[in-house]
């Protein structure tokens, strides 16, 4: 592989909760498995990987969740295990399954699928004031009515980190399902499936295990092949497959290889928490004039959404990539539930991970100024075009467009008081 660019160096990313830059070593991985493939085709692909020595992907999967190597799987993406499991379940009428308003649309779409198709009740974990779950609201809740909770470790909106395992706990003793998305936790905080006491925990590879796109893996406790079941009217099976219930694509030999690579290179890694940067990527946002914070719970990871006042996130963010530094582009569409989604506004995102610096902060302050006096710069000539065409010197006069409710349909859900 060819050495790293110097633009690729200084380049700030602080976008990999959206998608994290391939280490070197899995880079080499991907690239040696798609010339063999290409090469001598599939079949001996595989065989040259079997005889590769060093833990396999699945040994390494168990280490990084606490869990026995065979309860794990690799899928494309924690959005198709997640579908595959929810085709096991067949709660009926009268029974329920709760999310929360961290669910991301690929996950909410699932589940009103579920809903659609078994004729249960879709129920929202309220927020209480600060942010956080209200727990309170589960405690008194909980029964043998609710058949399934799906919950969202860290929220991808705001970054928001929900307490995984105290919702365990509450539910332990109950028939529930617990359905968890670590999809932006896993490679950033430490997970341990056992502790936490779900029964699914799915998460994708490329974003802070920065493996290649469509990887992904989840672990499955042996007690939770099917959710178990009170009597109901029949409903309409799931599609079946070769092992009698439906299972998630599996990733590519290449990117499954590619993705062992990652994992290796996450456990080899010296230990420097992103968490330790968050207070400075905090401070620096809220000492720049206009930039406004999305309020998070209690606890948050290093994940960190804003907005300006007066420049539009996508313009913001074009802006920032033009200074080599790299952010998200979030929109309220992909979680719909959630407060910051509300009236449809776009916000932009900053994430760390465990390689990024000091420098890389600071780097994204001074390119924030930078743009923020570029537009100011840019807009003042504006101001007496606009008094010309409020005067009638032949512009036009701006139209503003509709405003256009926020179309939930199918994802319209059931919030108990």
């Amino acid at each position: 592989m060819n050495a790293p660019t110097h633009h690729a160096q200084r380049t700030a990313h602080l976008a990999t909760a959206g998608t994290g830059r391939m280490p070197r070593a899995v880079h080499a991985v991907l690239a040696d498995c798609t010339a063999r493939d290409d090469r001598l085709g599939p079949r001996a692909l595989q065989q040259h990987l079997d005889t590769l020595p060093g833990p396999t992907v699945h040994q390494r999967l168990g280490r990084l969740l606490g869990v026995p190597a065979r309860d794990t799987t690799l899928t494309t993406g924690a959005a198709d295990a997640f579908e595959a499991f929810l085709s096991r379940l067949t709660p009926g009428p009268g029974e329920h399954i709760w999310t929360t308003p961290h669910e991301d649309v690929a996950h909410l779409s699932a589940l009103t699928a579920l809903r659609d198709r078994t004729r249960c009740t879709l129920d929202v974990v309220p927020l209480r004031p600060d942010g956080d779950l209200d727990l309170d609201w589960m405690r008194t809740r909980i029964g043998p009515h609710v058949a399934l909770v799906s919950v969202t470790h860290v929220s991808s909106a705001c970054g928001t980190v929900n307490p995984v395992e105290e919702i365990g706990r509450i539910l332990a003793p109950h028939r529930a399902r617990y359905a968890l998305d670590a999809s932006h936790s896993a490679g950033l905080l430490p997970l341990d499936a056992a502790r936490i006491g779900c029964h699914l925990l799915a998460a994708d590879g490329w974003r802070f295990l920065r493996g290649p796109h469509d990887t992904g893996f989840a672990y499955t406790a042996p007690t939770a092949p099917t959710a178990p079941t009170a009597p109901t009217a029949p409903t309409a099976p799931a599609a079946p497959t070769a092992g009698g219930a439906p299972t998630a694509p599996a990733p590519a030999p290449a990117a499954a290889a590619a993705l062992n690579a990652a994992l290796a290179h996450h456990s080899a890694a010296p230990a420097h928490p992103a968490e330790d940067l968050l207070p400075r990527l905090r401070a620096t946002l809220l000492g720049i004039s206009g930039i406004e914070l999305l309020p998070a719970g209690r606890e948050q990871a290093p994940i960190l959404a804003f907005r300006h006042r007066e420049i539009p996130a996508a313009r913001l963010r074009r802006a920032l990539a033009r200074r080599d530094v790299i952010l998200c582009k979030t929109v309220a569409a992909q979680n719909p539930l959630h407060p910051a989604g509300q009236g449809g506004a776009t916000a932009v995102r900053a994430s760390l991970h465990p390689g990024n610096t000091v420098h890389d902060i600071d780097r994204l302050g001074q390119a924030l100024r930078e743009v923020l006096r570029e537009e100011r710069h840019t807009a003042a000539p504006a101001a007496p075009r606009l008094a010309a065409a409020a005067a009638g010197h032949g512009l036009d006069h701006p139209t503003p467009r509709p405003a256009h409710p926020v179309r939930r349909g199918h994802l319209t859900l059931h919030r108990t008081p």
